[in-house]
C-alpha cells in the first residue's frame, strides 16, 4: 500500500467513525469537556508585567544580585509602600497635614502592619518636635504649628540630602515649594509574607490615599500587580463580548440557520474550555499575552466551522442524503483540516523556541489549542450536525437557508474568481510583479524597530473615550501606575534610566582590586564617555574612599600610607581601609558599592542622555570586557536591551522555522497524497508575500516588534496558510476530476472562495477586536493580526492562481513532479 493509499484509508476510517457512530463521538467529547472544565479552576494569573520576560537572563541575575547585596533596603522582614503626593506646592502646611492624615489612617489599621514612615511631612514634624514619633503625634504637631513655623522647618531641612531625596527636582528652599514628594511607608511583616499579602496591603493604602484630597496616591509592586491583574480582566471583559458579537453577526450571515449557528458557537465554547483546562492542568499561567490565544482559536475555529458547514451544504444541494453529504464533505475536508492543523501548529508552536518564558508559553498554549480546534471541529461538529439534522427531520423542524455562501453563478463567486480569470493571460508577469512588490515591501519592512518597555504592559495614563464611557459591568478600573511612573520620571532625579551598572565579582582583599575598578575609566566607549576628555563618570567604592579622604584627614593619612603608586587608591591592607570607611559617616554609602564578604562590588556609570538604549547597552557590555575581574553589564537599560535582542531573534527564528517546517511538510504531504511536491511550494508563495506586506505595514504605522507582536510573523504563517491550503486542496479535487488548471481554479474560488471570504471577515474582525484592549501591546497585536488575515486572504485569491497556472506548465512538462 502506497503512502497516499494509506493516508486515504486512514482518513476514510476516521471519517466513517464520525459519520457512522456520531453519538459515541459526541459522548466522548462531552466527557473530555467535563474534565477540562475542572482544569479551568486551576488556571493561575501572572500579574508580573516584565519580570517573567527577564527571568534567567545573566543581566537580570546580576541586577538582582546588586539589589540584594548593595541597594538600601529594609530588614528581610520589612516591605514598603511609597506615597506620592503632587500639586502646586506639597510643602504647605495644608498639604503636609493631608499627608499625615493618610499615615495616621494607615497606622490605625492592623492589616496594614505599618512599622514607620519617612517623608517631608514626618521630617518637618520631627524638626518642630523631636519627640513626635508616631503618625498621630506628628499630625498633631504640624496641625498645631503655624504656617510660618512649618516653612522655617522646611528651610532648616533644605540642605539635608535625606530631605532633598524626598522632594521633586523643582524644590525651592527659598520659596519653600515643591510640586511632588515621596513618603516611604514601611511594613512589619512576618517571614511567611507573600506577594499577594503585599498586594492586599498596598491596595488598602491606595484606597486610603484615594479617599483623601490633595493628590496623594500609593505606589509599589503590589499596586502594580493589582492593576496588571485588573488590566487582564478588564481587557477580557471589553474584548471578548465584542469578539462574540462580531462572530455572531458574521456567523448569522454565513450559516443563515439558527441551529447551525448554535452548533458552531457550542464548538467554539468547547474549544476555549479545552484550552483553558489545559492551561490549568499544565500549570501555565494566564497573562496579558494569553488574552490573544482564545481570540486566535476562535478565529481558526470559525474558519473550520464555516468550511465544514459550507462544504456539507454544497453536497446536500446536489441531492445527497445527510449522511452521504457529510461523508463526502468530510472526506474532502479532512485532509485539508489535517494540513491546516499541522501547519498552524508549526506557525504557532514555532514560538516555543523563544528564550522568553511568556512567549514560549503562548506558543505551547496556542499550538495545543489548535489541535483541540481540529478535533472539535473536524470530529465533534460533523457528528453533532448529523445527529441534530436527524432530530430536525424527525420533528419536521422548519428548514432555514441551507445554500452555500457562494457558487459559480453567483455575483460573489464571479468576483472572487476574477483574479483567476485575468491571470491566465499573463501568469509570468503576474508572478514577477508580485515578487517585485514583495521584495520592496520586505526590504522596507526589514527596518522595523524592536522594543521592550514596561509601559507596553500598563494601561495608558489617559484612556480613550470609548473606554471611560463604558457602562457597568464593562467599565474598567481606575489605573494610577502609569501616571505615577511618569510623574516619578519627570520630577525626581533618581531616574535609573540615566545610568547603567557593572556587577564585579572577585577577591577585593587583593592589592590590585581597587585599581582594577578604575583602570578602564579613561577609555570609556561612546555612551559612557560623559566626563572631561571622554572619560567615564563612575560611582563606586573607590569614589567613596576618595570622597571620605577629602573630608577626614585621619582617613586620608591611612589611605596615603597604603597607596604605593600615589594615585589616591590604596594598594595594600585593603580590609583595614574598608573597615575604616564602613565605620565612618560614609559607611552607609560605602555599603552600596562593596559587599560585606568583600567578594563583589557594583559600579554605577552615568550615560549620555542622547544615547539610544541599544547603543548604551552595547557600550556597557563592551566596557565590561575591559575589567580584569569578572564583570557583568546590567541595569534596567541593559536588561531591557537583552530582552529586546531576544525578542528580535525569536521573531526571525520563529519565522524561519515556521516557513521551513510548513514548506517541508506541504511538499511531503502533496508528494504523498498527489505526487505533486511543487504544490507545497506554491502553497507557501502567497503567505510569504502577505508577511512581507505585513512587515512593511508595521514599519509604515510605526509599530515595533515587542513582547507580543514579535510572535505575529510565525503566527501569520499558522493562520494565513489555511487560506492557501483550503484553496489548493479544493483545486486539486477539481483538477483531478478533469478540469484544467484555470478552470479548476475558477471553480475553486467560486465555491470555496465564499467560505474563505466569510472566514476572513470573521477572523479579521474578531482578532482586530483586540485593538480595543486597554494595554498598547494587545491593541497593536490585534490590529496586526487582522491585517495579516486580510493580506493572507487577498494573496490566496490574487497570488495563488497565477502561481498555480505556472505550476501546471511545469507539471505538464513533467519537470518537477514525481510519477
Amino acid at each position: 500500500m502506497s503512502v497516499a493509499e494509506y493516508i486515504d484509508d486512514a482518513t476514510k476510517r476516521l471519517n466513517n467513525a464520525v459519520v457512522d457512530s456520531p453519538r459515541k463521538v459526541i459522548a466522548v467529547f462531552l466527557v473530555f469537556t467535563l474534565v477540562f472544565v475542572a482544569g479551568m479552576g486551576l488556571v493561575s494569573t501572572d500579574t508580573e508585567a516584565t519580570d517573567s520576560f527577564t527571568e534567567g537572563l545573566p543581566e537580570q541575575e546580576a541586577l538582582d544580585a546588586i539589589n540584594e547585596e548593595f541597594e538600601p533596603s529594609f530588614a528581610s522582614e520589612d516591605e514598603s509602600t511609597q506615597l506620592i503626593q503632587s500639586g502646586s506646592n506639597v510643602l504647605t502646611k495644608g498639604s503636609l497635614v493631608r499627608n499625615l492624615r493618610v499615615l495616621k489612617e494607615a497606622d490605625g489599621r492592623d492589616s496594614i502592619r505599618m512599622a514607620g514612615a519617612s517623608g517631608p511631612a514626618t521630617l518637618v514634624a520631627q524638626t518642630i518636635d523631636p519627640s513626635a514619633t508616631t503618625a498621630t503625634e506628628q499630625l498633631n504637631t504640624v496641625r498645631s504649628a503655624s504656617a510660618t513655623r512649618v516653612r522655617r522647618a522646611v528651610r532648616e531641612l533644605g540642605d539635608s540630602p535625606g530631605f532633598r531625596g524626598t522632594v521633586s527636582n523643582d524644590f525651592n528652599p527659598t520659596s519653600v515649594s515643591a510640586s511632588a514628594s515621596i513618603t516611604v511607608v514601611t511594613h512589619d511583616v512576618p517571614p511567611q509574607f507573600t506577594d499577594s499579602d503585599l498586594q492586599d496591603i498596598q491596595t488598602e493604602v491606595l484606597a486610603i490615599a484615594s479617599d483623601q484630597p490633595g493628590g496623594i496616591r500609593a505606589f509599589g509592586s503590589g499596586v502594580t500587580s493589582a492593576e496588571t491583574a485588573s488590566v487582564i480582566g478588564d481587557s477580557l471583559l471589553i474584548v471578548m463580548p465584542v469578539v462574540v458579537v462580531l462572530l455572531l453577526l458574521f456567523l448569522v450571515v454565513a450559516y443563515r440557520d439558527p441551529i447551525d449557528l448554535t452548533l458552531g458557537l457550542l464548538s467554539l465554547i468547547m474549544t476555549v474550555i479545552w484550552t483553558f483546562g489545559f492551561l490549568g492542568f499544565s500549570g501555565i499561567p494566564f497573562n496579558q499575552q494569553m488574552i490573544s490565544v482564545p481570540v486566535l482559536l476562535l478565529a481558526v475555529g470559525v474558519d473550520f466551522g464555516i468550511h465544514i458547514i459550507n462544504r456539507y451544504r454544497e453536497e446536500a444541494v446536489q441531492g445527497y442524503e445527510a449522511v452521504e453529504a457529510m461523508r463526502e464533505a468530510n472526506n474532502q475536508l479532512m485532509v485539508a483540516f489535517v494540513i491546516v492543523t499541522v501547519t498552524s501548529v508549526f506557525g504557532f508552536g514555532a514560538n516555543v523556541i523563544s528564550d522568553l518564558t511568556p512567549i514560549r508559553n503562548m506558543g505551547i498554549a496556542s499550538a495545543i489549542g489548535i489541535i483541540f480546534t481540529f478535533l472539535i471541529f473536524g470530529l465533534f461538529l460533523p457528528s453533532l450536525k448529523l445527529e441534530v439534522d436527524r432530530l430536525r427531520d424527525s420533528l419536521n423542524f422548519p428548514e432555514f437557508n441551507s445554500k452555500p455562501i457562494a457558487s459559480e453563478g453567483s455575483a460573489l463567486g464571479r468576483l472572487l474568481a476574477f483574479p483567476a480569470r485575468v491571470s491566465r493571460y499573463a501568469p509570468v508577469a503576474f508572478v514577477l510583479v508580485l515578487l517585485v512588490t514583495c521584495g520592496m515591501a520586505g526590504l522596507y519592512g526589514s527596518g522595523v524597530n524592536t522594543s521592550f518597555e514596561t509601559e507596553d504592559f500598563l494601561p495608558p495614563a489617559n484612556q480613550p473615550d470609548y473606554v471611560t464611557s463604558l457602562p457597568e459591568p464593562f467599565a474598567p478600573s481606575e489605573y494610577t501606575v502609569t501616571e505615577t511612573i511618569n510623574l516619578l520620571e519627570d520630577r525626581f532625579s533618581t531616574n535609573q534610566d540615566q545610568s547603567v551598572k557593572l556587577y564585579v565579582e572577585g577577591n577585593f582583599r587583593q592589592g590590585h582590586a581597587l585599581d582594577s575598578l578604575t583602570d578602564p575609566n579613561d577609555n570609556a566607549p561612546g555612551a559612557l564617555a560623559v566626563g572631561d576628555g571622554g572619560t567615564a563618570e563612575p560611582q563606586s567604592i573607590v569614589t567613596v574612599i576618595r570622597s571620605h579622604a577629602e573630608s577626614d584627614p585621619e582617613f586620608a593619612r591611612l589611605v596615603d600610607r597604603n597607596d604605593i603608586d600615589n594615585d589616591g587608591i590604596p594598594d595594600r591592607n585593603l580590609p583595614r581601609i574598608y573597615d575604616a570607611v564602613m565605620s565612618s559617616s560614609a559607611g552607609g554609602t560605602a555599603q552600596q558599592y562593596l559587599s560585606p564578604d568583600l567578594r563583589s562590588a557594583q559600579i554605577r556609570y552615568a550615560i549620555d542622555s542622547d544615547a539610544s538604549q541599544a547603543d548604551a547597552a552595547s557600550d556597557t557590555r563592551e566596557f565590561a570586557e575591559e575589567f580584569r575581574l569578572q564583570t557583568t553589564a546590567t541595569g534596567q537599560i541593559v536588561v531591557f536591551d537583552a530582552v529586546t535582542g531576544i525578542i528580535f531573534d525569536s521573531a526571525i527564528q520563529g519565522l524561519i522555522i515556521a516557513v521551513a517546517l510548513t514548506a517541508l511538510f506541504l511538499i511531503i504531504a502533496y508528494t504523498a497524497l498527489e505526487r505533486k511536491p511543487m504544490l507545497g511550494v506554491v502553497n507557501v508563495f502567497p503567505i510569504l508575500i502577505a508577511i512581507a506586506y505585513l512587515l512593511g505595514t508595521m514599519r509604515y504605522l510605526g509599530m515595533a516588534l515587542n513582547a507580543l507582536t514579535a510572535t505575529i510573523l510565525s503566527i501569520s504563517i499558522g493562520l494565513g496558510i489555511a487560506y492557501s491550503v483550503h484553496t489548493t486542496h479544493r483545486f486539486i479535487d477539481e483538477f483531478n476530476a478533469g478540469a484544467d488548471a484555470h478552470e479548476a481554479m475558477v471553480i475553486t474560488l467560486s465555491g470555496t472562495g465564499g467560505a474563505l471570504l466569510g472566514s476572513m471577515l470573521t477572523t479579521s474582525l474578531g482578532t482586530g477586536a483586540l485593538a480595543l484592549a486597554i494595554t498598547p501591546v494587545l491593541g497593536d497585536f490585534g490590529l496586526l493580526m487582522a491585517l495579516s488575515v486580510v493580506y493572507s486572504f487577498i494573496m490566496s485569491v490574487v497570488a495563488l492562481p497565477p502561481a498555480v497556472l505556472l505550476w501546471e506548465r511545469y507539471h505538464e512538462a513533467q519537470v518537477f513532479d514525481v510519477y
